[in-house]
């Protein structure tokens, strides 16, 4: 049996309410994995994205939203790569000082660019998120959020003919992540 952290899709939901909202899609009882293949099997991409982004613990999110980046956009500048290196950097070594290099990039990059938000991912996977100005602990969810937010950024320059041979790989990632046997996150 898988590995995951969340039995149901239901039980995600429960966890993380705001996912319901993000995801679009309704909650069932089947297995927190076979909603996420039922997506695929659907090719509904932009839930599948949102979905797999919560059903992974944060540093495996992270890791799994830079790698979909890679292989969304292989094409990037100096700017985007650094951010994607700064989410990788914490994943590979998730002490505070690369979470705090990460969210100062993500904080001052362009919000516009889906790599941004990889490190933001980062940045915003625990600890105080305003360092500058005061202390304000970040939300459980801000993580999946983020990563949610650079992919389906991201996802809207894929040409609809190529959509499920990009999509596709990036999800069974999720999934072959999702079951990989979790530590404390």
């Amino acid at each position: 049996m898988a590995n995951t952290r969340f039995l149901t899709a239901r039980d995600l939901y429960e966890a993380f309410p705001i996912a319901a909202d993000d995801v679009g899609v309704e909650a069932n009882d089947e297995g927190a994995i076979a909603f996420l293949q039922d997506l695929i099997e659907k090719k509904n991409w932009d839930a599948g994205v949102s979905y797999c982004a919560y059903l992974l613990p944060r540093r495996e999110a992270v890791w799994w939203g830079c790698q979909s980046l890679r292989r969304i956009q292989p094409h990037r500048g100096p700017q985007d790569t650094r951010a994607i290196e700064l989410a990788e950097a914490w994943v590979r070594e998730p002490e505070e000082d690369r979470r705090l290099s990460a969210l100062s990039f993500g904080t001052e990059g362009d919000h516009r660019a889906p790599a941004t938000w990889m490190a933001l991912a980062a940045g915003w996977s625990g600890g105080n998120v305003l360092p500058e100005f005061g202390y304000a602990h970040a939300m459980p969810e801000q993580t999946a959020r983020a990563i949610r937010a650079g992919l389906l950024g991201a996802m809207a320059w894929v040409p609809t003919d190529t959509m499920t041979s990009v999509m596709k790989p990036c999800l069974e990632e999720g999934i072959e992540l999702a079951q990989k046997p979790t530590r404390d996150d």
